[in-house]
């Protein structure tokens, strides 16, 4: 994905700042009510009714991403869907996004145009306003922030340190999908580098490719327990690994946890892979990360209006703090539950 020089390419430096934001943004039309003005002026103006709940994340080319099998619309995607997952996670509606990039010369304008493709494809899957950001250069590879920004409802923000000694611990879809998609591409990565000529062939590895590359955030779960009439009482998405983020809701509640490894979401294509790569699927489905599926507690009585449903799993439940973190194997054995997922430094 490294360009080389391409005198049909139009080089950034060709444009200058102001005229490559102008350049960018020009697409970026505004649907939301809420949304008052959007890119063009000193800041945007919004106009939000109760709380308003607001997420950042940043991704850095060889930390996050690897463009050499990234798709820079992919990327652009992504880095809009990651945010909004975060807004999710609140209990919230995401309505608005600021997208803040820098990048190097070795980058042409039809690249960074890409990039933008992806960006807004996800504002209008997921119903949001581009309302502004920031463009500069970078001595080195891409950088790439977006802030979103989203109103919670009536019943206001669903935090981490809700959950109570008994509530029911649920996560949505699948689990470790999106991990092992990023071993599948590294391998085939190698190869190539190897052998430029190999042709990788993905089909047997689509779905897990896809949640790797074009992960999807769960505005309709947030949606679906609103239908359901089920409030969570605590909520997190699963970003950094399951164990990761159940430690994260345990340390906020102030509470303990039992999971139950026979009832984690495991999709037959991971663990056929799994296998491929002699990998334990539950391992991979703890630690993983970049799921982006929404991790939950409901209250007990809350039970019946969510068994059953093929979008949520029940994999455990809260206890008191004293007794710890812990996972109950398929033998029925209990060990402690370890945080081994993403670390940032």
């Amino acid at each position: 994905m490294i360009e080389p020089k391409n005198p049909s390419k139009t080089a950034l430096d060709s444009l200058g700042e102001f005229a490559l934001i102008e350049h960018l943004t020009k697409a970026a039309t505004t649907a939301l009510p809420s949304t008052i003005l959007g890119v063009g002026d000193d800041a945007a103006v919004i106009n939000h009714d109760g709380e308003t709940v607001v997420s950042t994340d940043m991704l850095i080319e060889g930390v996050h991403f690897d463009l050499g099998y990234m798709p820079l619309k992919h990327l652009g995607y992504k880095a809009v869907v990651v945010n909004l997952s975060d807004i999710y996670a609140m209990g919230a509606q995401a309505t608005q996004i600021l997208v803040s990039l820098a990048v190097s010369s070795r980058f042409s304008l039809e690249a960074v145009e890409e990039l933008y493709a992806g960006i807004y494809l996800a504002c209008k899957t997921y119903g949001v306003d581009l309302v502004g950001g920031d463009t500069t250069s970078s001595k080195q590879g891409l950088q790439l922030s977006v802030t979103a920004l989203g109103t919670t409802s009536n019943t206001g923000a669903v935090l981490r340190s809700g959950a109570s000694d008994n509530d029911l611990l649920v996560v949505s879809g699948d689990i470790g999908a999106a991990y092992m998609g990023l071993q599948v591409l590294a391998r085939e990565n190698d190869v190539f580098k190897a052998n430029p000529n190999h042709k990788p062939d993905l089909e047997p590895y689509s779905y897990l490719v896809e949640r790797q590359l074009k992960p999807e955030a769960r505005k309709d779960i947030v949606s679906l327990l609103e239908a359901l009439e089920v409030i969570p009482t605590a909520m997190i998405d699963i970003s950094d690994g399951l164990s990761s983020e159940v430690m994260h809701l345990c340390q906020k509640s102030e509470v303990g946890c039992r999971v139950y490894e026979d009832k984690l979401p495991l999709d037959p294509q991971f663990i056929s892979v799994c296998d491929e790569f002699n990998i334990d699927s539950t391992t991979i489905a703890l630690s993983g990360g970049e799921d982006y599926e929404l991790l939950f507690t409901v209250k007990q009585e809350d039970f019946d209006k969510i068994k059953g449903n093929p979008n949520l799993s029940i994999i455990g439940h809260m206890t008191s703090k004293d007794q710890g973190v812990s996972l109950v194997t398929r033998g029925d054995e209990v060990i402690p539950l370890k945080a081994q997922g993403w670390k940032a430094f």
